[in-house]
């Protein structure tokens, strides 16, 4: 008879195809069941994990507020960190010449936050693109991206200090707080550098220094050098 199972074969293919959906569901079901499974099992891993992150980045942002030392004409140090270079220099962006320079090493696990040296008045800030070389090694100031804040002190009137606040390898965010015509007291917030980074400061040829190589000093509290 003409068109005979045809009708049949509807169903079965019908069949067919609820077969397959009814496979597809039940697959989805168990990949969605095992994944379940899987973030069951790693989930106490992720939290321990955003756990010591969390605490990390709270110790890495920490902000003590220094113990200002009190006394003429002192400079005290920008950063916490390690001495490791001092020597003679040309800045001539902002000192206008030879001057003294004292670079540290800021490492992950120092404060990154920035104090001015002096009080006084913000007379530059200029920022330097650049590239992001490794803070450890000391040629990284002169290729690394930077910027350069320059004090003009109130005690002793006139006299020039230097900050260069360089960024590493994984420092790549300065945050300047202050800005040029801001008035500052000794040991202010000045900046934050994220991660690890390096500091130089640079002072005029009368700045009797007060530290040593290898001194690890704390912004804002030690006495970097002083006015004679």
């Amino acid at each position: 008879m003409k068109h005979s199972g045809k009708a049949r074969k509807s169903a079965f293919n019908l069949i067919v195809l609820s077969l397959i959906a009814v496979g597809v569901v039940w697959a989805i079901g168990f990949l969605v069941m095992f994944m379940g499974l899987s973030l069951m099992v790693i989930t106490p891993g992720l939290v321990v994990i955003w756990a010591l992150f969390a605490a990390f980045t709270l110790l890495f942002f920490r902000d003590p507020t220094p113990r200002v030392p009190t006394g003429a004409s002192l400079i005290v140090c920008p950063a916490h960190a390690k001495i490791d270079v001092i020597d003679t220099t040309l800045e001539p962006e902002f000192m206008g010449g030879e001057c003294q320079r004292i670079s540290m090493f800021l490492s992950v696990w120092d404060v990154h936050v920035q104090y001015a040296p002096v009080a006084g008045a913000v007379a530059m800030a200029k920022y330097t693109m650049g590239q992001f070389v490794n803070a450890l090694r000391t040629e990284s100031a002169a290729c690394n991206e930077n910027v350069l804040l320059g004090f003009v002190a109130s005690e002793p009137p006139g006299q020039k200090v230097g900050v260069r606040l360089i960024a590493g390898a994984i420092a790549r965010r300065i945050v300047t707080f202050a800005q040029p015509g801001d008035e500052v007291a000794r040991g202010e917030r000045i900046s934050l550098i994220q991660f690890g980074s390096r500091a130089d400061v640079y002072l005029p040829a009368n700045a009797k220094i007060k530290v040593k190589l290898g001194e690890h000093v704390v912004g804002g509290e030690t006495v970097l050098a002083a006015f004679e």
